[in-house]
């Protein structure tokens, strides 16, 4: 009888949730490459949502609707990541401005701005700025997983189970590293935090966000994958100081 209920209620939540996977496929769709593809994203999703439905504690004092929606995005994020949606070139180019940008930072001892980053790449700033364009898709996504790890430190989730048993140092690091990450945005240049806070915080597209800061959409771009590439460049010493 017990199992019988279960299953319905189940059902129930699939059921009454769905469309909560359409909203959150959507939305992450229009700040990843072109190259994902919504039904790989639906797919996932409701995966994670049949996940959800199996787990959820309502004892634990949580909604529903907020706890999957956890494991919603969490089932899409392992999906692009599993694929690996990236072209190699892009990877490469990537790790070249992060070099770049860590050079720079640690032999002058400054912010490395486009011209000294285009400098040290021994290329036209057109070049460098084409490269950014280039990459945008991509690091758009890596931050926003950097930024979902920093979201959930402080006060994990009462209602994931996985949070509850983790082993209490692994959640010391956890806050350790998300302070960590919150300083080095901190320390990026103000237009650049501008363009993070807004994307990220504010949930703005990149036109919106050009339309505020009186540039191009393109420039706002190029920004956003500069101070991405600073941060995953800075947040490299957090490997090496642990």
């Amino acid at each position: 009888m017990y199992q019988q209920t279960q299953t319905v209620d189940l059902d129930d939540l699939v059921e009454q949730h769905a469309v909560l996977v359409k909203r959150i496929a959507h939305h992450l769709l229009s700040r990843l490459p072109a190259s994902v593809q919504l039904d790989d994203l639906l797919q996932a999703g409701m995966l994670g949502l049949f996940e959800a439905a199996a787990r959820f504690d309502q004892s634990k004092g949580a909604r529903f609707e907020t706890y999957a929606g956890i494991r919603i995005r969490g089932a899409m994020l392992d999906e692009i990541r599993k694929g690996d949606w990236t072209p190699r070139s892009v990877h490469k180019q990537s790790r070249a401005i992060s070099e770049a940008i860590k050079q720079v930072e640690q032999t002058r001892g400054i912010d490395a701005r486009d011209r000294d980053i285009a400098d040290a790449m021994e290329i036209s700033m057109d070049e460098y700025h084409r490269l950014l364009v280039d990459i945008s898709g991509s690091r758009l996504f890596s931050l926003e997983e950097l930024k979902m790890i920093s979201d959930g430190l402080e006060v994990p989730e009462a209602s994931d189970s996985d949070s509850v048993n983790e082993n209490p140092l692994d959640i010391i690091q956890k806050q350790a590293f998300g302070k960590y990450l919150t300083t080095v945005i901190q320390s990026l240049p103000d237009r650049e935090k501008t363009v993070l806070s807004l994307y990220y915080d504010q949930e703005m597209n990149l036109k919106e966000i050009g339309e505020i800061l009186e540039v191009s959409e393109s420039r706002v771009s190029q920004i956003h994958s500069q101070a991405v590439l600073k941060v995953r460049s800075r947040m490299n010493s957090w490997k090496t100081d642990q």
